[in-house]
């Protein structure tokens, strides 16, 4: 077991891999304004220290997924975009890092539901 997961049923320990990020993120997303540390520690779920909420908001910051002002002695956190805008810029990243993108994207419209892809085909048209 990674030193990010923990055992079924086991209170406490750390969350899963990306947990804290996303519940933060959907924090934010919810928010309507932005927020410090402070703020994002008290609306948790689950209580955790300033240091760690405030390690994550930065890290979020340095990958570009949140925008920071100063406010008072630290910083105020709103997302970039919202979760619309997150999720195709993630499948952008992922496009990017892969060597044959006809291949990826050839699998992807592959496994889309039928609904997903007459959206997409009428997306796709919309610009003729």
């Amino acid at each position: 077991m990674g030193a990010q997961e923990q055992a079924p049923g086991a209170g406490g320990g750390r969350r899963a891999n990306g947990a804290l990020e996303a519940e933060i993120l959907a924090l934010l997303h919810s928010a309507g304004g932005a927020l410090t540390p402070g703020d994002v520690a008290e609306r948790l779920t689950t209580p955790l220290a300033h240091t760690t909420v405030s390690t994550t908001l930065a890290r979020l910051h340095s990958r570009g997924v949140l925008h920071r002002t100063p406010q008072g002695r630290g910083y105020a956190y709103t997302p970039v975009t919202d979760e619309s805008g997150l999720t195709a810029k993630h499948m952008h990243q992922v496009m990017e890092g892969g060597s044959d993108r006809a291949s990826v994207l050839t699998r992807f419209v592959d496994e889309l539901s039928d609904t997903d892809e007459e959206l997409l085909r009428r997306l796709l048209g919309s610009d003729e």
